[in-house]
């Protein structure tokens, strides 16, 4: 806590030299100066101890929390083209677009009156797959592009204590298997997540990829929640998503 100090004052260091050359009734500043003095000193002092009131640097921008329509997409010019519910918003994709037989949904469930995303299956490395996903474009929100000035994705999340991950894909992931990943842990207590663009790292390794070394915001297209890597079973919710 910040204390209020009051530091003692010598009045005659302000003392002119014309104050010192007349006789002791001019010797000392008037009383009315020394008192708007004093009060300017305590209005400076006790400002100083007062806590800051000023805006955090660190805003964030909610870009979906599985309402009716995308957070302040009634401020995009083509709201109107808006899915109106999630489920058409987001999508479901497994490995066996490739051949593999990791199974699983989204689904959209209410808890305490809020409707959260449950993705949920049974993910295997069988046949070289080994994921299930929950995608948004970004075109299906009113942030598409992010702002450059974008830091990193945040999200709200709960689940069974595995991991997950957060992938992006953006102008420059050309090829289906091209993605940037960065990992995040859940317990079964809700939590926020923020993941900086740094923590994205391309698919194929940073010595064996084709793509930029970190993700540019404004090039982003779309955001997944993402089970992959291992034969596990996936349970995550996730009540908001967004962008810092």
């Amino acid at each position: 806590m910040s204390k209020l100090i009051l530091t003692p004052v010598r009045f005659s260091a302000f003392r002119s030299n014309k104050l010192r050359t007349q006789g002791s009734a001019h010797d000392r500043i008037p009383i009315g100066h020394k008192l708007m003095f004093l009060a300017a000193l305590l209005f400076v002092n006790i400002s100083a101890a007062m806590p800051s009131t000023s805006e955090p640097t660190d805003r964030t921008t909610i870009l979906e929390n599985f309402t009716s329509m995308p957070a302040d997409a009634s401020k995009a010019p083509n709201a109107p083209n808006y899915p109106s519910s999630p489920q058409d918003r987001w999508e479901f994709i497994a490995d066996t677009v490739m051949g593999g037989v990791s199974t699983g949904n989204v689904q959209f469930v209410t808890d305490n009156g809020q409707t959260v995303l449950k993705l949920s299956g049974t993910v295997s490395t069988a046949n070289n797959g080994g994921f299930i996903q929950a995608r948004l474009p970004l075109d299906q929100t009113a942030a598409n592009p992010l702002p450059e000035t974008a830091q990193g994705i945040w999200l709200k999340a709960r689940g069974n204590g595995q991991k997950y991950f957060v992938h992006v894909r953006t102008s420059g992931t050309l090829l289906p298997w091209q993605y940037y990943q960065a990992p995040f842990e859940v317990t079964d207590q809700w939590q926020t997540v923020k993941l900086a663009w740094d923590d994205f790292k391309p698919s194929g390794g940073l010595s064996g990829s084709l793509l930029r070394d970190v993700p540019l915001a404004d090039k982003i297209k779309s955001i997944a929640i993402v089970a992959f890597g291992r034969d596990h079973e996936a349970d995550v919710e996730v009540a908001e998503i967004g962008y810092y």
